[in-house]
């Protein structure tokens, strides 16, 4: 059992890093660190996809 726990485990890892996922629980992280209110999930999402909107990194066209 504790085989397939690993496994699930680095999936569940793996695909929050993909996905960005990861990156709001960071950034919730550093705010409490900082003692600073965070934004809304929603809000920090907006403001992420425009930045990739306006900073591409690669296009495939």
């Amino acid at each position: 059992m504790s085989a397939v726990l690993r496994v699930w485990r680095g999936v569940r890892w793996y695909v929050r890093e993909m996905t960005g996922e990861a990156r709001w629980d960071e950034y919730a992280a550093r705010c409490a660190t900082e003692g600073t209110e965070p934004i809304s999930r929603r809000a920090w999402e907006r403001h992420r996809a425009d930045e990739r909107e306006h900073r591409p990194q690669s296009r495939c066209c």
